[in-house]
C-alpha cells in the first residue's frame, strides 16, 4: 500500500494529471471566493446588532464558521467539480503503469455522476451529523473524521475505479471482499483531504492511489465476482 500511494504521488508529474489539476484547483479557488466573499459582504451589511463591538464580534464568528464549513466540505465539493475527469486520470495512469490492461469497460457518464453525487451528499450530510463530535469531543474528533471519511472514500473511489472493469454487482462483490484494504486506503485519502493545500490535488492522488489498489488485488475475473 505504500508503494501504491508513492506511485500515485508521483503520477502527479504527468502533463493529464497536471491539467485536471490545474482545472480542479481553479474551479475550487473560484467558487469557494466567491461563497466567502458574498457571505463576507451578507455579514458586513446585514448584521446589526446595534453596537458596534457585538456588531464585529458577530461577523467574526459568522467568517470563522465558514471557514470551518469550508475545510468540512471541502472534499465533497472538489470531488464533485471533478468527477468529470477522475476517469480521464484513472486512464492516464492505467496506460503508463498497466499498458496490457486493454480498454476500459464502456462506462456511461451518468454512472460515474451517481457514485460522485452519492459520494458528495453521504459525506456532507454524515460529517455535519458528526459535527457536535467534531467540535466537543478534541482528539477523539480526528479519528471519528478519519474512520467516517475513510469509509466513504474508500468505498466510493474504489468504485470509480473498479467500474472501469468490473459490472456494478462484481464491483459490490470485490468492495465487500476486499473491505479491510480498501478501508484503509480511504482512511489515507481522508487524511490527503484534511491537509491544508494538499487537498488541492487530493482527488487525482485518491483516484490514482485506488487505481494501483485495485491492480494489486488478486486477478478474479467479473463473472466470478459476481457468482
Amino acid at each position: 500500500m505504500v508503494s501504491a500511494f508513492l506511485r500515485a504521488l508521483a503520477a502527479l508529474g504527468m502533463p493529464p494529471l497536471r491539467r485536471v489539476v490545474a482545472i480542479s484547483l481553479a474551479l475550487a479557488v473560484v467558487s469557494f471566493a466567491v461563497l466567502w466573499v458574498g457571505v463576507a459582504y451578507g455579514l458586513h451589511s446585514g448584521v446589526s446588532l446595534g453596537w458596534a463591538p457585538l456588531d464585529w464580534l458577530a461577523e467574526l464568528l459568522g467568517a470563522a464558521a465558514v471557514l470551518a464549513l469550508s475545510w468540512l466540505l471541502f472534499p465533497a465539493v472538489v470531488t464533485l467539480f471533478m468527477s468529470l475527469f477522475l476517469a480521464r486520470v484513472a486512464a492516464a495512469v492505467e496506460a503508463v503503469d498497466y499498458p496490457n490492461r486493454g480498454p476500459a469497460r464502456p462506462q456511461p457518464i451518468w454512472e460515474v455522476l451517481r457514485v460522485t453525487l452519492r459520494l458528495m451528499l453521504l459525506t456532507i450530510a454524515l460529517n455535519l451529523l458528526a459535527l457536535p463530535l467534531y467540535l466537543l469531543a478534541p482528539g477523539l474528533n480526528v479519528f471519528v473524521f478519519l474512520a467516517l471519511n475513510g469509509y466513504l472514500f474508500g468505498r466510493e473511489y474504489f468504485e470509480v475505479v473498479a467500474l472501469r472493469r468490473l459490472d456494478a454487482t462484481a464491483t459490490r462483490f470485490a468492495r465487500r471482499r476486499f473491505g479491510g484494504r480498501i478501508f484503509i486506503g480511504g482512511v489515507v485519502i481522508a487524511g490527503l483531504f484534511a491537509v491544508p493545500l494538499v487537498n488541492l490535488v487530493a482527488p487525482v492522488v485518491a483516484t490514482a492511489f485506488m487505481v494501483h489498489l485495485f491492480e494489486a488485488l488478486p486477478r478474479v475475473e467479473a463473472p466470478a465476482l459476481a457468482s
